[in-house]
């Protein structure tokens, strides 16, 4: 059995509890939001829901920590722009490829 979401606009599949930030990363996810200034990408860093760095928009609702929250049938995902709002097509464009880390904290 599998869970179905969406990342972006696009369909994924998840296992059931598991976090949004491990599906994304199981479907090839790297990294969901941008820092609030230079617009860094960010993924998962420390996993444990410490660090921040994985904040995610969940059905509306943003600063969701990634690490933490499970991802159920029919949520909405979407990438999150450094102070909380969703990110246009622009924004969530090649930018949010790499790895999700880099020298820049916020």
């Amino acid at each position: 059995m599998s869970v179905e979401f969406s990342f972006d606009d696009r369909s994924m599949t998840a296992h059931p509890g598991q976090s949004v930030g491990a599906a994304l990363l199981a479907n090839g996810v790297r990294s969901w939001r941008t820092t609030r200034f230079g617009g860094r990408p960010r993924g998962l860093f420390c996993g444990i829901g410490v660090c921040f760095d994985c904040l995610v928009t969940v059905n509306g609702e943003p600063n969701v920590r990634a690490c933490l929250a499970a991802v159920a049938d029919g949520d909405v995902v979407s990438t999150q722009v450094g102070d909380g709002h969703v990110a246009s097509a622009t924004e969530r464009g090649a930018d949010l490829t790499s790895d999700g880390r880099g020298d820049e904290r916020d």
